[in-house]
């Protein structure tokens, strides 16, 4: 019991950390979970955090709330995901009460908006770190078929536009295929 309880404080203040001091977006605060949860505490390892983002990212709703609905549930079951949620979504909600309550303070404030802009160049620098990290870790499989999809995906969304979801499905069809072919190699 003292475990679960340990496991459950862990992951509230761990979420509630990540999402009151990370601005910009629900992959701002998944990367930020990534090194809480995998580098810092190793509570899941990589290949189970790259599993998390993409089914956030492809669920509907806030990712950074999907995120924390399966990290919750992986690490300590249905309580840990309410757990996880309640601390995930705590901070934007205070914020937004304080906000709303003070909307005309904040709207024309030029040091409010200086320093949201300035966190954006923040913001550009944790995802190019965490897309790096993620890149390693998908070049290090040495699997060519990750590797063929991540760029026919990466050219097609950077040169063509093409929208996401044909690249999502895109992944999943080539996956489908890739691991027939396995299935019935194995079998013959």
């Amino acid at each position: 019991m003292e475990n679960k309880l340990t496991k459950l404080k862990t992951l509230f203040l761990s979420n509630l950390y990540v999402s009151a001091f990370t601005f910009g977006g629900g992959m701002v605060i998944v990367t930020f979970m990534k090194k809480k949860m995998v580098d810092q505490l190793h509570l899941i390892d990589q290949e189970e955090m790259l599993d998390i983002i993409a089914i956030s990212q492809t669920s509907p709703g806030v990712i950074a709330v999907n995120a924390s609905i399966l990290l919750g549930w992986r690490i300590a079951g249905f309580v840990g995901m309410l757990v996880s949620v309640f601390a995930t979504i705590l901070p934007p909600m205070t914020i937004i009460l304080i906000i709303s309550k003070f909307y005309e303070a904040f709207i024309n404030n030029i040091y409010i908006s200086t320093m949201l802009k300035g966190m954006q160049a923040g913001v550009t620098a944790v995802l190019m770190d965490v897309t790096i990290s993620l890149l390693s870790n998908v070049y290090k499989q040495k699997n060519p078929l990750h590797l063929f999809i991540m760029a026919v995906c990466f050219i097609a969304n950077f040169l063509y536009n093409v929208n996401l979801v044909y690249l999502i499905s895109f992944g999943i069809l080539v996956g489908i295929i890739s691991e027939y072919i396995k299935l019935k190699a194995g079998k013959q």
